[in-house]
């Protein structure tokens, strides 16, 4: 499990460099908030690598910190949608797109890898699981944002990406928190 994990939080913390310069330079609530989530991931990964090691006590309150973690994204998010809200200018469709193949990619390998660890019974491992999959859900989303940015010129679609992105991470957060009691 702790190679996995490992593996798994140089992948997120390659791909998180690569996604917030990019956010940056296109504007996207949709990408800013995945590259968090990117960020997120590494910690979370990191977290399971030390703490799997723990006594069962103190894997359920890293556990419970790695929930917290997970709720990083979505307050980006949100903070994010509230911005292009009021500033609702479209993000660059071909550059959002690629970059979220791109990530839909790193995620897909890192969800694949966590898979193998995500039935132990580890709260831990579940979290790590959890944050992948809800990557690569997200990046499938942030594609489909930028295809119809393509045809229609509008924030809009960004903007209710970086939303469901905030949803899918408040959710699990929940989840993890409520394995971990």
């Amino acid at each position: 499990m702790r190679r996995a994990v490992l593996i798994v939080a140089l992948l997120n913390l390659a791909y998180f460099v690569v996604e917030v310069v990019a956010a940056a330079a296109l504007g996207s609530a949709a990408l800013l908030a995945d590259s968090v989530d990117f960020l997120e991931d590494t910690a979370i990964n990191l977290l399971v690598f030390v703490a799997v090691a723990w006594p069962a006590a103190r894997r359920r309150v890293a556990a419970k910190v790695l929930a917290g973690l997970i709720l990083l994204p979505a307050i980006a998010a949100l903070v994010m949608v509230v911005y292009k809200v009021l500033n609702p200018v479209p993000p660059a469709p071909e550059g959002l797109t690629l970059v979220a193949a791109g990530a839909l990619v790193v995620n897909v390998i890192c969800a694949l890898i966590l898979l193998k660890v995500r039935g132990t019974g580890v709260a831990l491992a579940t979290g790590a699981w959890l944050a992948a999959r809800n990557d690569a859900l997200s990046n499938v989303l942030i594609i489909i944002a930028g295809l119809l940015t393509f045809v229609y010129a509008t924030a809009w679609f960004d903007i209710a990406v970086g939303l469901i992105i905030a949803v899918l991470n408040l959710s699990a957060a929940k989840e993890v928190w409520e394995e971990a009691d």
